[in-house]
């Protein structure tokens, strides 16, 4: 697999944005722009035309009055007007030719999405170590903490990724819960159907054929709270969250389960008690068998 050179290059740690020009009436590509992305103004637009920032998938200049042709690509940078400051550093773990293992803080997405763009694992990593082609191998959501893996080199990045669909790393989670006694499936496993919510950002539960399984020990118990392992089998979207909601012992400061907070609600105070905190594989490309932990660890209440 041979990696293929975008038209513009990664700047500052964010590599160019994309969009297919489709079939329409639009005169220039600038109007479709302006129409397409209502939050970018006409001025700004403008503004990285005249500096190279927009350019066609050949790598030729966009300039405000280019006629609209299609089907094209159209590479520009995105940029941020403010973006709010995630006070909390990541950890490189491990570094090789192929692999980079970081240890994640709360409330930092791993890639680039919404408000966030340079306050993202992805690109402070590219930015810190001056690797381009640095790509996720798995996410997190924002709101976790704990171990990502990076694929270095495109070359070998599908057999990294293949690990995942295959079931061939074990992941391991730990998870602060208010305590319930008696409930059936803790010790053991947890199986239900995962669908979409009614609100795009969460999932829910309905009837039918379990798609997530998650097994479930318990560490350390204190105070009315319990401190637990979580090992996915499956990796749907909010697994754990939703499944430590259903046994009604939902994960101590989720802003998601079982009440969604207000956007920009983040408290720095008050992170999410969930913990990526171990993977294990061997290794498809050397053969090695490789493991590692992150060395933050959550803490049950004070009593």
């Amino acid at each position: 697999m041979t990696s293929q050179r975008l038209p513009l290059p990664t700047r500052d740690g964010v590599g160019p944005s994309c969009v297919g020009l489709p079939q329409g009436p639009w005169p220039t590509i600038a109007e479709f722009l302006v129409e397409r992305f209502p939050a970018i103004t006409r001025e700004a637009w403008m503004a990285r035309m005249e500096a190279s920032d927009v350019v066609d998938e050949h790598g030729v200049p966009v300039t405000a009055q280019r006629r609209y042709q299609a089907p094209l690509r159209v590479y520009y940078y995105r940029t941020l007007d403010a973006e709010v400051h995630i006070p909390f550093d990541e950890q490189v773990l491990f570094q090789d030719d192929q692999l980079v293992v970081a240890d994640k803080p709360p409330f930092l997405p791993v890639t680039p999405t919404g408000k966030y763009l340079q306050e993202s694992l992805l690109v402070r990593l590219k930015r810190k170590l001056k690797l381009d082609d640095l790509v996720p191998l798995h996410r997190i959501d924002r709101s976790t903490a704990g171990l990502v893996l990076f694929s270095v080199r495109p070359e070998t990045r599908g057999a990294y990724q293949a690990m995942f669909p295959e079931r061939r790393i074990a992941k391991h989670y730990e998870a602060v819960v208010p305590w319930r006694p008696g409930v059936s499936s803790v010790p053991g496993t947890y199986r239900s159907r995962l669908v979409d919510d009614d609100h795009f950002m969460r999932v829910k539960e309905e009837a039918g054929e379990p798609n997530s399984e998650t097994r479930i020990a318990v560490e350390q118990m204190a105070g009315g709270h319990a401190l637990l392992r979580l090992s996915p089998v499956t990796g749907r979207k909010h697994q754990l969250r939703v499944h430590c909601m259903a046994l009604g012992m939902p994960i101590v400061n989720d802003p998601f389960y079982p009440v969604l907070l207000p956007p920009d609600s983040d408290d720095f105070d008050k992170p999410l008690q969930l913990l990526a905190k171990s993977v294990a594989f061997q290794d498809p490309v050397s053969g090695e068998l490789r493991s590692f932990t992150s060395p933050r660890s959550l803490a049950l209440p004070p009593r």
